[in-house]
C-alpha cells in the first residue's frame, strides 16, 4: 500500500509569518536549493512532515503582494502554481493587515487553486482592536478560514485537519461588479478552453501571443470597451474593483474594538528608532553590541575547538613520527589538521553572528535600517532599498549582489552591485576574529571589530557617491517599504537560520578550504627537499614575487601576499593560508602572527581583505548579473580601492605615532 502524499504550498505576502509557519510544520526535516530553471537570489525551501500516516511536502513560495508577473518572486510564485499544481494551498494572511493581504488572496482564487486561508498574526490584530468574523470572511471568500498563530501550535491541528481532508477552488470567486462580470461571463462561455484567470490577465497586460486570432480579437475589443466605459486602464479597472470587493468583505467580516490600548505599537517605537537624529546612532550602537557580543560569548567555545585540533595534531604527530615519513607527518598535522582546524574554530562566532543577524531581521529592525539609510543613499542617486542588498552582504556576497536585481532602474543595480561587495561578509570574519583576538585587548575587541564593519560601509558609500558624480550619473527612482511590525522572534526560526549557515560554512571548509590547503601545503614542500614554506619553495618563490605590492601597507612578507591570493578562492583561506605556511596549529597561530606583525600592520591587513575582491563565487555572480568587462572592471576597482585605503590606514598611522 503506497504511502498517502499531498503536496501543500505556502503562499502570502512578505512578513506575513508564511516561513515561521513554514519552519513550524516541518521542524528541522528541510531542503534549501534554487528554484528549477532559474538562476535566482531567492532560495526555494521545501520540507517534508508526516501527520497521521499522511506525507505534506511543503513548499514555501516567495513572498509577495501579488501575482502580477511583474518581479520575479510574482513570476516564480505564479510559475509554481499553474505548473506543478500543488493538491492545497495555504494562503497566510496577517489578520492585522487584512485589506493589503486579501489582494494575494483574490488572485489566488482567481487562479483556481484549491486553497486554505490560514489567519496569522490575531495577537497583533486583537492588540489594534481588529475583530474577525472568521466563519463570515470564510462564507465570503468561499474557502476555509483557520486562525493561527504561526509562532506556536495555536491552531496548527485545526489547519492539518483541513489539509489532510483536501481543499477545493473558492466555491464564492469574487464579484467585481455588474459590467465588468458580464463581459467575463461573455469571454467565459465564447472562450472555453481559457480560465477565469487567463481571461482576467488577457484583459489586464493583452492577449497572449498563442491565442487563436478570433479570440484575440474578442479579448482586445473588450478592452477597449472596458477602458473607454471606465475611463482608464484595465490594470487599474481590476485594481479597484479587487479593492472594491475587499472593503465589501471588511465591512461584513471585521469589526473594531474601540478601547484598544496597543494600537500603533510600532510606530511609538519608530519615534525613536527611524528618528532622522537618532535612527543612524542606534543602528550603530545595536551594530556594536553585537560584534562585542559576538567575542564574549564565542570565545570560550573557540577555546575549546583549539583545544581538541591542537590535542589532535599532537597525538597525530606523537603517534606516526615514528613510522612515517616528514613529509607525510606534516601533510596530515601541518595541511589538514593545521590548515581546516584554523578555520573550523571559528565557527562558533559564525553561528552566533547569524543566530543575532536574525533575531534582528525577524523583530522587524532590519527594514527600518533601509529607511534611516535611505536619506544617505539619496545624496549618491540610490535609496534605501539599495541598502537591503548591502545589509545581505553581512552574510554573504553572492545572494547580495543577486538581490540587486529587484532595483528598478539598470543605474541603481550597477552601482549598487559595485557598491554590495565592500560589506564584511561572514566569510571575512575567521581573518578578523584571528587578527583582533592576536593584537587587541579582550575591552576593545569589540570596538574594532565594529570600526572594520562600519568602515566597509563608508568606502561603500564614498565609492558610490564618487561614481554618481563621474561615470554613473543619474537621480534615484521612488522609494517604497513595507515596515513590518516589531514581532519577537521564534527560537526555532532564529536557531534554524543560524545553522543554515554554519552548515554552509562547514560545506565550504570541505569543498573549497580543504583543497586550497592541499594545495599550499604541497606548494610549500615543492621541490622537494627544500625547507617547508622557505623561500625556495614554490609558494615562497610566489609570494616574494607579490610581496612587495603589499610592502608600503605594513605586511610585505611572502606568507601574507600568498595568504591574501588564495583569499581569492574563499576569505576563510586566508586564515588555513597562514596556518600551513607557519606550520602551527590554530592555538600557535595567533601568538605567530604576532611575531610578525604589528597591531597597526594588522589592521592594515584586515582593511586589505575587507576591501580587496570577493571570492570566486561572487564574482561570477557580478559578470552574471552584469557582463564580463564589468566584472573585471570592478574586480580592478575594489582591488585598488583596498590597496589606497590600506596605504591611508598603515602611513597615516605611523605619521600619527601609532607604528
Amino acid at each position: 500500500m503506497s504511502e498517502k502524499r499531498i503536496v501543500v504550498a505556502l503562499a502570502g505576502n512578505p512578513n506575513c509569518g508564511k516561513t515561521t509557519l513554514f519552519n513550524n510544520l516541518t521542524g528541522m526535516r528541510q531542503h534549501v536549493g534554487n528554484w528549477p530553471g532559474k538562476t535566482v537570489a531567492i532560495e526555494r525551501k521545501d520540507g517534508k512532515a508526516t501527520y497521521d500516516g499522511t506525507t505534506l511536502e511543503i513548499v514555501d513560495l516567495p513572498g509577495t503582494y501579488s501575482l502580477s508577473s511583474r518581479s520575479l518572486e510574482e513570476e516564480i510564485a505564479v510559475e509554481y502554481l499553474l505548473t506543478e499544481k500543488p493538491d492545497v494551498v495555504v494562503n497566510i494572511v496577517d489578520a492585522a493587515h487584512l485589506e493589503r493581504n486579501l489582494y494575494l488572496t483574490l488572485q489566488l482564487i482567481e487562479l483556481g487553486v484549491p486553497m486554505i486561508v490560514a489567519l496569522n498574526l490575531n495577537r497583533y490584530a486583537d492588540s489594534e482592536g481588529v475583530i474577525i468574523d472568521t466563519k463570515k470572511l470564510s462564507d465570503m471568500l468561499g474557502v476555509p478560514v483557520v486562525r493561527i498563530e504561526a509562532i506556536d501550535n495555536t491552531g496548527k491541528d485545526q489547519l492539518i485537519k483541513e489539509i489532510l481532508g483536501g481543499a477545493v477552488p473558492s466555491t464564492h470567486p469574487p464579484h467585481y461588479g455588474d459590467e465588468v462580470e458580464k463581459h467575463l461571463a461573455e469571454l467565459e462561455e465564447a472562450l472555453p478552453d481559457y480560465t477565469r484567470w487567463d481571461i482576467i490577465q488577457s484583459l489586464i497586460h493583452g492577449a497572449a501571443e498563442d491565442m487563436p486570432v478570433a479570440a484575440k480579437s474578442r479579448i482586445e475589443s473588450t478592452r477597449k470597451h472596458l477602458t473607454d466605459m471606465f475611463g482608464t486602464s484595465t490594470q487599474e479597472i481590476f485594481a479597484d474593483q479587487r479593492y472594491g470587493y475587499i472593503a465589501g468583505i471588511l465591512h461584513d467580516a471585521v469589526h473594531y474594538h474601540k478601547d484598544s490600548g496597543g494600537k500603533n505599537q510600532s510606530e511609538r517605537i519608530d519615534r525613536f528608532v527611524t528618528n532622522k537624529w537618532l535612527g543612524f546612532p542606534i543602528f550603530l550602537l545595536v551594530m556594536y553590541a553585537v560584534f562585542q557580543i559576538v567575542f564574549t560569548i564565542a570565545t570560550p567555545f573557540m577555546d575549546l575547538i583549539e583545544t581538541v585540533f591542537g590535542d589532535a595534531a599532537a597525538f597525530v604527530s606523537e603517534s606516526l613520527g615514528s613510522g612515517m615519513p616528514d613529509w607525510a607527518v606534516s601533510f596530515i598535522c601541518d595541511g589538514v589538521i593545521g590548515g581546516v582546524g584554523s578555520v573550523v574554530v571559528f565557527l562558533p562566532n559564525i553561528l552566533l553572528l547569524f543566530l543575532l543577524l536574525a533575531i534582528l531581521e525577524d523583530s522587524g529592525y532590519l527594514a527600518r535600517v533601509a529607511v534611516i539609510m535611505d536619506r544617505i543613499m539619496h545624496k549618491i542617486g540610490l535609496h534605501g532599498k539599495s541598502f537591503i542588498p548591502m545589509i545581505l552582504g553581512f552574510g554573504c556576497s553572492v545572494p547580495a549582489v543577486m538581490a540587486a536585481r529587484t532595483l528598478e532602474t539598470e543605474r541603481e543595480r550597477k552601482l549598487t552591485v559595485l557598491m554590495t561587495p565592500y560589506m564584511s561578509c561572514s566569510a571575512r570574519l575567521p581573518v578578523f576574529i584571528l587578527l583582533v583576538g592576536a593584537f587587541f585587548a579582550p575591552q576593545i575587541q569589540g570596538l574594532v571589530m565594529f570600526s572594520i564593519y562600519l568602515l566597509g560601509i563608508i568606502v561603500a558609500l564614498i565609492v558610490g557617491l564618487i561614481l554618481q558624480k563621474t561615470v554613473m550619473k543619474g537621480e534615484s527612482s521612488s522609494f517604497v517599504i513595507e515596515m513590518p511590525p516589531y514581532r519577537i522572534p521564534t527560537v526555532k526560526g532564529v536557531i534554524i537560520h543560524a545553522l543554515e549557515h554554519g552548515g554552509l560554512f562547514l560545506r565550504k571548509a570541505g569543498l573549497i578550504i580543504f583543497p586550497a590547503v592541499l594545495l599550499i601545503w604541497l606548494l610549500a614542500t615543492l621541490p622537494y627537499g627544500v625547507e617547508y614554506g622557505s623561500s625556495e619553495s614554490v609558494i615562497g618563490m610566489i609570494g616574494s614575487a607579490i610581496a612587495p605590492i603589499f610592502a608600503p601597507l605594513g605586511w610585505g612578507i611572502p606568507e601574507a601576499a600568498v595568504a591574501v591570493l588564495m583569499g581569492l578562492l574563499a576569505k576563510e583561506t586566508v586564515v588555513a593560508s597562514f596556518g600551513t605556511l607557519f606550520g602551527v596549529g590554530e592555538e600557535m597561530l595567533g601568538s605567530t602572527l604576532a611575531g610578525v606583525f604589528t597591531p597597526l600592520s594588522a589592521y592594515s591587513l584586515m582593511v586589505f581583505v575587507l576591501l580587496y575582491m570577493p571570492c570566486l563565487a561572487a564574482m561570477l555572480t557580478v559578470k552574471q548579473e552584469t557582463s564580463w568587462k564589468f566584472a573585471a572592471g570592478a574586480a580592478v576597482l575594489m582591488c585598488v580601492v583596498a590597496w589606497i585605503v590600506s596605504f591611508i590606514v598603515y602611513q597615516g598611522g605611523i605619521l600619527l605615532g601609532f607604528g
